[in-house]
């Protein structure tokens, strides 16, 4: 897993301090851990978007005042109206202590139900687990191939011993159903086929009793 590092400068809280920063184009935030006394940082907002504009889950190495914190990005605000990042918490990891975070679901390959004419419905694209800091992964990768029309993945579906899923086990990741235009024209050529089979059953009928009549007269 790639590690970000971020220059910090340390900060006083504060609103005087926050809008100072972001008048900088720095955004303030706070470090925190079971084992560290919280501490109010600020840093340039381009040096946040590898971990904020990303598909990925990353560490980060946070160096502030000749101290190196090695941590993940907790929880980002983004300004209501322009979507900027306007404050930042970041959590410290500690050895053998389990952490609470949130990654991304990739769904890889092209499902046979896919193929077959069907299409996907992702319900869920991220996911929160529970797992020590050194089983924390980019990303959960769950392989579609296998699916057909009909077939869906539940979160209880997947092998990941190391974590602990912290959504329900029924809860749908994906599903592949077959389009409603395609279904409803499926069903018309059945009834169409079933029509010309009571048509011809009907014929059928009508065909032996002429012969009947004939043979009587």
């Amino acid at each position: 897993m790639d590690v970000i590092t971020l220059e910090a400068k340390a900060r006083e809280g504060g609103r005087k301090s926050n809008r100072a920063a972001r008048l900088a184009e720095e955004v303030p935030c706070v470090l925190y851990g079971h084992k560290v006394e919280a501490q109010s940082f600020q840093v340039r907002e381009l040096d946040l978007r590898p971990l904020i504009y990303t598909d990925e889950f990353h560490r980060v190495k946070v160096s502030l005042d000749g101290e190196s914190f090695e941590c993940i990005l907790k929880h980002v605000d983004f300004h209501p109206t322009t979507d900027r990042p306007i404050h930042a918490d970041f959590q410290v990891l500690v050895a053998g202590e389990k952490i609470t975070l949130t990654v991304p679901v990739h769904y890889s390959g092209d499902s046979i139900g896919v193929l077959d004419g069907g299409k996907s419905e992702i319900l869920v694209h991220d996911v929160s687990i529970r797992c020590l800091p050194k089983d924390i992964l980019e990303h959960i990768e769950v392989d579609i191939t296998n699916m057909k029309i009909g077939d869906s993945i539940l979160v209880r579906d997947l092998e990941f011993e190391e974590l602990t899923f912290n959504v329900p086990e029924d809860q749908t990741l994906i599903s592949i159903y077959l389009p409603r235009e395609i279904e409803e024209e499926e069903v018309l050529e059945e009834e169409l086929e079933e029509g010309e089979e009571l048509e011809e059953g009907k014929e059928g009928a009508a065909e032996s009793s002429d012969e009947g009549a004939s043979e009587r007269s």
